[in-house]
């Protein structure tokens, strides 16, 4: 197996972190809904109206291979969209496309949803495998496109298929998988992060002009932590020996950025969250900023499996964290990280119930709303998180790099190291 293809799969389970204090936290968590079915992205409309899109449980129908090898992904119809209003959950979109194992983990389905500025609802839906698998196996099934819905008559259009852009045009160069995983609207454009392409697109929201922005680029980790062969969910081939890694050093290792969320700044620039790919290191993932020049620079760093992001009407910028931990050492627990202006990090909550969260956005209130047990059939969540007072954290973890610092990152579209000198089957 192919890294790529294990890191885009390895997020479905995860939904797929660099801090693991314990402070004191001033903010209060509330339940919103529970008992979701993969609870993925959430955004208010211009009335206040909370929506949550549930990624579903698969089904009975078509399958096609895991590419992490826990077993087969199974098609059925099960993705929803689903309204929180005064305590009540109502699913108001429903028969959307979903695959997953038969334990209704691993679930690829609706992932996100907007809406633009006359109140029309788009989502997005995620896949998480090669996109030369799909239509074989599950026909015209809107996996890895983005639709547009009718909440009224329980229907909905594709406006624009992702994944068999990465198919056709595979801008990063590297194995081939998609899994658009977040989007906003921006005026007439849709702009969506595709954690297995490692890229950002854009398209207009009527189909027209689907193009990559931005490849994400690797990074080269020096000295790899790699999980046990006990730890789960992976694929024990995925860790190569030391004598495996042939001429490549361990401080050589490549790693794949695997982008998770797309907010756009005050500055109109969008800003990037990093995962990270396999062995999701600890304290590897980034925040990039894509300004006019489309070339990604580093905001900020020193996070870990990062989800999501977005902007509070006063410029600050909060970061969830899936877990605080790489996630194959079993801790769960996540964090809201706030970022100001002035580049001052803080955590608003970490832990005590807040576990592999995968989005966050800010309501009308001002409170922080986030999707809760991600990755959980029947366990997902949508909290509310009051009084949002930061605790902070010493300088010393935050790394705020500015253009005129440090230039631009420039991008590296090169393969990752060749399979058989990870000793990894092709």
């Amino acid at each position: 197996m192919k890294l790529k293809s294990f890191t885009l799969s390895f997020l479905t389970f995860l939904i797929a972190t660099g801090l693991n204090s314990k402070a004191a936290i001033a903010a209060s968590l509330q339940i919103l809904a529970d008992g979701l079915n993969n609870a993925r992205g959430l955004t208010f409309d211009s009335n206040g109206n909370l929506y949550v899109t549930e990624a579903g449980l698969g089904g009975q129908g078509a399958c096609i291979p895991s590419p992490t090898n826990q077993g087969n992904l199974c098609y059925g119809t099960t993705g929803t969209v689903t309204k929180i209003e005064n305590g009540q959950t109502d699913r108001i979109l429903t028969g959307l496309p979903s695959i997953a194992l038969a334990d209704g983990t691993a679930a690829a389905g609706p992932n996100d949803i907007k809406f633009d500025p006359n109140g029309k609802p788009y989502i997005l839906i995620g896949y998480g495998a090669n996109p030369a698998l799909r239509d074989p196996a599950f026909g015209n099934a809107e996996l890895g496109k983005l639709i547009a819905a009718d909440f009224e008559t329980n229907s909905w259009k594709t406006i624009a298929d992702l994944a068999n852009y990465e198919l056709a045009n595979n801008p990063d160069r590297a194995d081939i998988g998609s899994n658009p995983l977040a989007f906003l609207i921006d005026g007439k454009q849709a702009i969506a992060v595709d954690a297995g392409a490692n890229n950002l697109l854009g398209v207009a929201t009527d189909g027209s002009d689907l193009q990559a922005i931005v490849v994400l680029p690797q990074q080269i980790l020096t000295n790899p932590i790699f999980p046990p062969s006990d730890a789960q969910p992976f694929d024990p081939t995925q860790v190569p020996s030391p004598g495996d890694l042939g001429n490549a050093p361990p401080s050589g290792f490549p790693v794949q950025a695997t982008p998770t969320g797309v907010a756009k700044g005050p500055d109109g620039a969008y800003y990037v969250s990093i995962f990270t790919g396999f062995p999701f290191p600890e304290g590897g993932a980034k925040i990039y900023r894509i300004g006019a020049d489309k070339q990604p620079t580093i905001y900020a760093d020193n996070f870990t499996q990062l989800t999501n992001l977005t902007f509070d009407p006063q410029g600050n910028l909060y970061a969830l964290q899936y877990a605080n931990q790489s996630a194959w050492k079993g801790n769960f627990d996540g964090s809201v990280i706030k970022i100001s202006p002035q580049g001052t990090r803080a955590t608003v909550f970490s832990g005590n119930g807040l576990e592999a969260p995968s989005s966050l956005t800010i309501g009308p209130d001002g409170a922080i709303y986030v999707t809760n047990r991600s990755d959980r059939p029947g366990q997902g969540q949508v909290l509310r998180i009051e009084n949002p007072k930061s605790v902070p954290e010493p300088t010393s973890v935050l790394s705020i790099l500015t253009l005129g610092i440090l230039g631009v990152t420039r991008l590296r579209k090169g393969q990752l190291i060749p399979d058989s000198r990870l000793g990894l089957p092709e």
